[in-house]
């Protein structure tokens, strides 16, 4: 291995989807820092957060220590772990607290590398710190932003950026920004701002702007006149100019004779995953774009849930109805029949648009995998908290609700080579509290969607 430049290990700043804990890539993070591998440290994201609605006060909280309890289990821990951040790179939220937190601690000691699997929103990620204060002001003119995709291996080049260095002076300039800016209501914005905003609001729950304090001031283009070009006879047709090739712009070998830089790097496949066995239309149903929005259902022993034709829950043994809250891509479809019917409507709807993914018909469902059966006994803990969370490979997840004591045998189904996981304690343990009133004659309760918050910016009427 190459001895680390700047006589410093780099960073690495490890990127994972806060939906997928357990997270199968964690555990392999202390290997890259033994005795011969230079890394000098591990900074985890939790992504995504935008995507889950608020269970109750500190959720936040909440999911940084299962965040924290989770890198401790798999041996990080100490001087290794130098920080859990909560983010999401899409809507921007905690991008400008993550920034901060990287150039107080990391400042501009060495390279920093963009580590996560496939889907974890690492690409996003890059692309937003590209935009932000901790990259050279110039560079977003410069480098390519890294291909956002749900496709393994779409990072096919190793992109990178200089890392701007922080000196005592930027740092004052930025705090003033930040505070400035803090200072803003929403009615204060310009009308772009508020239309991004806006735009950002419906996507997700938490929603933050990342602005840039060292931003270049672009000279305006200069308009060249070509009196040849401007004049033509009655019978010429006027001609447009010859397009200029526009030159690209390059770094000088001032500004990057000793930059620091921050690198992404290809997407970690993860293994055991459902998403492996799609196309590309379906991912695209599959993986949540948009704030989730939580459905829940009271079954009866003797009831079936399908999450599309990618997971089942059955509820076999129970004295008392339970209630079961899925957490899933909104554009995923959830139908709720009885055990005596499960096998038809399987049959007659799966890779049809009742269930929807997979898609494709008889033909699709010649080469997908069956679904795989799984046992899973829970006993509640009150009505009013989640005991467990039953995650249906990378599909989504099905948070499972009882009465104090009450025990439950389940059977939950994957496709066959996917994983299924009894999440104890549950990500949102209060999420079945997220309904409105029950739909009369059915199983199911009317949706409620929590309220956006943005950070950085008072309220209107806050003193």
């Amino acid at each position: 291995r190459r001895p680390p430049r700047h006589g410093r290990g780099p960073l690495l700043l490890y990127v994972l989807d806060v939906m997928e804990l357990p997270d199968p890539v964690l555990p392999q993070l202390p290997a890259l820092l033994g005795p011969d591998v230079p890394a000098a440290g591990v900074l985890v994201v939790g992504n995504k957060v935008d995507l889950l609605p608020a269970d109750s006060r500190g959720h936040l909280g909440r999911l940084r220590q299962r965040l924290a309890a989770a890198c401790a289990l798999a041996g990080l821990r100490g001087g290794a772990l130098v920080d859990i951040r909560l983010v999401s790179a899409k809507t921007g939220y905690g991008m400008e607290g993550l920034v901060s937190r990287l150039q107080r601690s990391w400042k501009c000691a060495g390279d920093v590398y963009l580590l996560g699997a496939t889907n974890s929103g690492k690409s996003t990620l890059f692309n937003t710190l590209l935009r932000s204060d901790y990259c050279k002001s110039r560079a977003p003119d410069i480098i390519d932003r890294a291909t956002v995709s749900p496709w393994p291996g779409t990072t096919l080049n190793l992109l990178k950026f200089p890392i701007i260095n922080p000196t005592c002076d930027r740092i004052f300039r930025r705090q003033e920004r930040l505070k400035e800016e803090a200072t803003k209501t929403e009615d204060q914005l310009s009308n772009e701002e508020k239309k991004n905003l806006n735009q950002l609001k419906k996507q997700g729950y938490l929603v933050g702007k990342v602005g840039r304090t060292f931003q270049q001031q672009k000279s305006s283009a200069e308009i060249e006149f070509d009196p040849d070009m401007l004049s033509y006879s009655m019978d010429e047709d006027p001609q447009d100019p010859p397009k200029k090739r526009e030159e690209r712009e390059e770094f000088t070998h001032n500004e990057v004779k000793d930059a620091r830089w921050c690198f992404d790097t290809p997407g970690i496949v993860k293994e055991d995953c459902v998403l492996n066995l799609l196309t590309e239309k379906e991912v695209k149903l599959v993986l949540p774009s948009h704030a989730i929005v939580p459905r829940t259902f009271i079954l009866k022993p003797g009831m079936v849930l399908f999450l599309a034709a990618l997971g089942r829950i059955d509820y076999l043994e129970g004295e008392k109805p339970a209630w079961f809250s899925v957490l899933a891509s909104n554009l995923l479809p959830v139908h709720v029949t009885t055990l005596s019917n499960v096998d038809t409507v399987y049959e007659k709807h799966a890779a049809q648009e009742f269930l929807k993914v997979p898609m494709g018909g008889e033909e699709r469902m010649k080469e997908f995998p069956p679904l795989v059966p799984q046992d899973i006994t829970l006993k509640g803990i009150g009505t009013t908290e989640a005991v467990a969370d039953i995650k249906l490979s990378s599909a989504g997840w099905v948070a499972v609700t009882a009465h104090a004591e009450e025990e439950l045998l389940l059977r939950a189904y994957t496709p066959k080579g996917t994983a299924l996981v009894v999440r104890e304690p549950p990500l949102l343990p209060y999420v079945s509290a997220i309904r409105g009133a029950r739909i009369p004659g059915t199983p199911a309760y009317r949706t409620k969607k929590p309220p956006s918050f943005v950070e950085n910016l008072r309220t209107t009427g806050s003193g």
